[in-house]
């Protein structure tokens, strides 16, 4: 990028989440464990619903997909910060920060809407169990989640090509473990108007009418459940909707907490301390809410060890 005093920036520094040497070995063991705990556990219940025709329906396509962003979304920060922390460095090049922003943005907003996509399955299974099949059919489905990842794919271009104007002194430092949007706009140093006014929209358009499409549907769930007679069919429905809601619950949590601790402290490492927790461990839990809460998820994935095992 061509700065105004005719500089190139290369590289940022990422300070990571401490400096202290001792502690180097403890992240690194750390944050390896739950990396490879979470890509197992995404793609364990990637191959128990592609591998089953039992879960060869909308809520698992959906579950499926999900797990296949959480692998890509923390696959786009961690890698890096363990060869990082393993080399004693903490550089990264101007075009790796860019494209960590990218996929990091385009990801978060792919969760976002996948988990919005996921309460109106289950409002329409519950809602109209009638109509299910007519309205969730395969082709509707599909479309739904190649919208969603075009939708993000597109917002977050638009992100980067209003950061690759904006300008930056040469050893600029971010104060996190990873490229993030907010803490670019933050380094820049020069004027950010139209990139945080770009957020502002974007968060208004992606952040509140999902979370408000959310409460709706379960507001009409809960009524739906309410209605119901049979308390056997009133624990069916809830067990659908338990998974689901937890997993809302943990990415609205932790993504709420970070914005609250970003805006109550000044301390950037515990910011970033933060943002663990809606980067890399809410991933890692995902498919344990999932497989532990739900007994078709349960069964696929027993049946998918066994066959594992029986092979020579």
């Amino acid at each position: 990028m061509e700065g105004k005093n005719d500089t190139i920036l290369t590289q940022f520094l990422l300070l990571g989440l401490s400096e202290d040497p001792d502690l180097q070995p403890i992240l690194f063991g750390l944050f390896l464990s739950m990396y490879l705990v979470a890509v197992l556990g995404n793609l364990l219940i990637i191959l128990a619903v592609s591998s089953d025709s039992h879960l060869h329906t909308p809520m698992y396509f959906f579950l499926s997909n999900l797990s296949l962003a959480d692998i890509c979304f923390i696959s786009t920060m961690v890698p890096k910060m363990l060869v990082n922390i393993h080399t004693e460095s903490k550089d990264i090049s101007y075009i790796e920060c860019l494209t960590q922003t990218y996929f990091f943005t385009t990801l978060v907003g792919v969760d976002n809407i996948l988990l919005t996509i996921m309460a109106y399955d289950r409002f329409v299974a519950i809602c109209h169990p009638l109509k299910y099949t007519v309205i969730m059919n395969p082709w509707f489905c599909v479309h739904l989640v190649l919208l969603s990842w075009l939708i993000m794919f597109l917002v977050s271009l638009v992100h980067i090509l209003l950061v690759n104007r904006l300008t930056f002194s040469m050893g600029t430092e971010i104060q996190h473990f990873f490229c993030e949007l907010a803490q670019l706009l933050k380094v820049a140093s020069s004027d950010t108007f139209i990139n945080n006014l770009f957020v502002y929209l974007v968060t208004a358009l992606l952040g509140v009418f999902p979370v408000t499409g959310i409460l709706y549907s379960y507001s009409q769930i809960i009524s739906s459940l309410l209605r119901m007679s049979s308390m056997k069919m009133k624990s069916k429905a809830f067990s659908t909707c338990g998974s689901h809601l937890c997993v809302v619950s943990l990415f609205c949590g932790t993504g709420l907490g970070v914005y609250l601790t970003s805006a109550m402290t000044h301390s950037a490492q515990a910011s970033s301390i933060a943002s663990v927790m809606y980067t890399v461990v809410t991933p890692m839990l995902n498919p344990f809410i999932y497989s532990l809460r739900n007994k078709d998820v349960k069964g696929a994935l027993g049946r998918l060890l066994i066959r594992a095992a029986s092979r020579p």
